[in-house]
């Protein structure tokens, strides 16, 4: 998957001015066609990257923020982020640990009361929510196939109670991706901090990080910057930061956030950002792996963990019907890429893999030999 023939660039050292020109001359050589390949041109639909290399923050734009209006996508073009937003709250859970106010090994029903007359959810742990060894489903329509319509909050903890995990997907045992356990892991940090899940993030994660573009959901002073999205024909799906999903209250929706908010979550999660030493160990607690699911995939807390012969690279991937995301880091070599696209069903995981691959292949002056990560 990632053997991939790499174009003949040559990146120089950072040594000033000049060779920050090269260096971004290269990225660009690099990544711009790639990006632009993502979308047929004068078609529906845009895409907002930002590039993390050492030091050095690249933005590519390319397309339409909104067809109709003739407005293109730029650096703060605000996305729905779809499944790459689950970051926020792992990494939330991931700064409590650090900080001894909760812990991994936590039954979430020690925090969410409507939870102690439950079944097999009584056996289920803060830190399976957050790394997809719950058992839990996807969503819970897909276990309760009766149910119409969205679930409300008391109809999401009757099926938590009732819920039994499948035979081979017990709490703890094996991974089963679940948009469900995320849902849930937001409310126990909720229950545990008492406040609303979208004020916790802001107070300990976004306003902490200047990340002024972030926020659940989308306030009236952020909505003007929206994208429209388009589904994977580039008809317009809904209004621009319109959300989706199964649930219906407060905090349960997508996250929103804009291209140049995105390449600040690169930069801390890469240890990068001065100042914020606390909150980028909890980021690097929350990539180790917590569980190996084949030679090449394991699974950290909301981090994904694919590995190739001679890379190794920390991935979160997102899409709905009218948005498709991804955010990739190779920590060893400082690399990080933020992918944002306002069209359902693009290519932006194996476009974002690609690019990661060329940037941690490409020699640069000074810069020492990747090495393997531990786990």
């Amino acid at each position: 998957m990632f053997r991939i023939v790499l174009p003949a660039i040559v990146v120089t050292g950072l040594v000033g001015p000049a060779a920050h020109a090269q260096t971004r001359d290269a990225v660009e050589e690099l990544v711009r066609p790639q990006i632009e390949a993502m979308l047929p041109p004068r078609e529906a639909g845009g895409v907002a990257a930002a590039v993390s290399v050492d030091a050095h923050v690249h933005f590519f734009m390319h397309g339409a923020a909104d067809l109709a209006k003739s407005s293109p996508v730029t650096a703060d073009s605000i996305f729905n982020l779809a499944s790459v937003g689950k970051l926020f709250a792992t990494t939330l859970l991931a700064q409590a640990v650090e900080q001894g106010e909760m812990k991994l090994d936590d039954p979430v029903a020690a925090y969410i009361p409507e939870l102690a007359q439950g079944a097999d959810i009584r056996r289920v742990t803060l830190g399976q929510l957050a790394s997809h060894t719950s058992g839990l489903p996807r969503a819970p329509e897909s276990y309760e196939q009766w149910h119409r319509g969205k679930y409300t909050l008391p109809d999401f903890f009757r099926f938590l109670r009732i819920w039994k995990a499948g035979q081979g997907h017990q709490p703890g045992g094996q991974y089963l991706y679940s948009n469900a356990g995320i849902i849930l892991l937001r409310i126990a940090l909720e229950r545990r901090f008492d406040l609303p899940f979208a004020t916790l993030m802001q107070e300990r994660l976004t306003e902490p990080l200047g990340m002024s573009s972030t926020a659940l959901p989308l306030p009236p002073a952020l909505s003007s910057r929206a994208v429209q999205g388009y589904g994977p024909k580039g008809a317009p799906i809904g209004a621009p930061g319109e959300e989706q999903g199964s649930f219906t209250w407060p905090g349960a929706g997508q996250i929103y956030s804009s291209g140049r908010d995105m390449a600040v979550f690169l930069r801390a999660n890469l240890g990068g950002l001065i100042g914020h030493r606390a909150l980028q160990d909890a980021m690097a607690f929350s990539q180790r792996v917590v569980l190996r699911v084949n030679p090449q995939f394991a699974q950290a807390l909301g981090w994904q963990i694919v590995s190739g012969p001679d890379i190794r690279i920390v991935e979160k991937n997102g899409g709905l019907n009218n948005t498709s995301s991804y955010i990739g880091l190779v920590p060893r070599r400082k690399l990080g890429l933020a992918i944002l696209v306002n069209r359902g069903r693009q290519p932006a995981t194996r476009i974002g893999r690609e690019i990661l691959y060329e940037l941690a292949h490409e020699p640069v002056e000074g810069r020492a030999e990747e090495q393997p990560d531990p786990d």
